[in-house]
């Protein structure tokens, strides 16, 4: 399917697996909304996608985790784009520690930006997706939300928790012609890992960033009688 002329929103798009799939789209001539918490960042990714591709960039911010500002970040960049064609949740956060060590508003905290984020977006989209009778949602899940681990107990149900979203949307909407996909790569190299726990000097063998947009954007050009609704994705090389 061809991506020239769409809309595209992504949430977290700063930095990292939202920067890489942003460019990607707009390569493809997707007009893109960018969204994060950061404007610094997003000013400079809109700056570099206008200078070097044939479309549009805008950006808002926002906590995608707090349903007002998600909201207000969805009608403005609407207003600006129009209705969204592809919607890719990808905004989240990572710490880990035991059940016991890590402080209740940290676990909080990860499941609202991680699980409510996705939510929010994907229900003030929705509706425009459905009207219009077509649509693309993407959800950066993780390899976490597959199998547990010691100390990712908020990692892991938060992801586990967004499989879940995912599959049942993706039953919900399909009659509206509307995919909705999630993507579980293993660790990516990201400042997010770093800031992790990823052991400097160790990036050479995680995913890169590009090597999931690659992905988000085979998935989305599809024929649209395909769904998708898991995508795995992991390095050749163990760790």
């Amino acid at each position: 399917m061809d991506l020239k002329g769409k809309n595209a929103l992504i949430t977290g798009a700063g930095k990292g697996i939202g920067r890489a799939i942003a460019l990607g789209l707009a390569k493809a001539g997707v007009r893109v909304g960018l969204v994060s918490r950061s404007s610094g960042d997003l000013e400079q990714l809109a700056s570099t996608i206008s200078s070097q591709y044939d479309t549009r960039a805008i950006y808002a911010t926002a906590d995608v985790s707090k349903r007002n500002e998600a909201e207000a970040a969805y009608n403005q960049i609407k207003h600006d784009l129009g209705p969204l064609d592809i919607l890719i949740n990808n905004a989240g956060i990572a710490s880990f520690g035991t059940v016991t060590e890590m402080p209740p508003d940290e676990w909080e905290r990860m499941i609202q930006v991680n699980l409510f984020g996705t939510y929010h977006m994907t229900y003030y989209a929705l509706p425009d997706m459905i009207k219009q009778n077509h649509g693309s949602i993407i959800n950066i899940a993780s390899t976490a939300g597959e199998r547990g681990f010691a100390t990712g107990s908020a990692y892991c149900a938060s992801k586990f928790a967004v499989l879940g979203f995912t599959e049942s949307v993706l039953q919900e909407v399909r009659k509206h012609n509307i995919r909705v996909t999630a993507l579980t790569p293993s660790t990516v190299n990201t400042e997010l890992a770093v800031n992790a726990g990823l052991k400097i000097g160790e990036e050479h063998r995680m995913l890169q960033p590009e090597d999931v947009a690659e992905l988000a954007l085979a998935a989305l050009q599809l024929p649209d009688r395909v769904f998708v609704k898991t995508a795995g994705i992991w390095t050749t090389n163990p760790q």
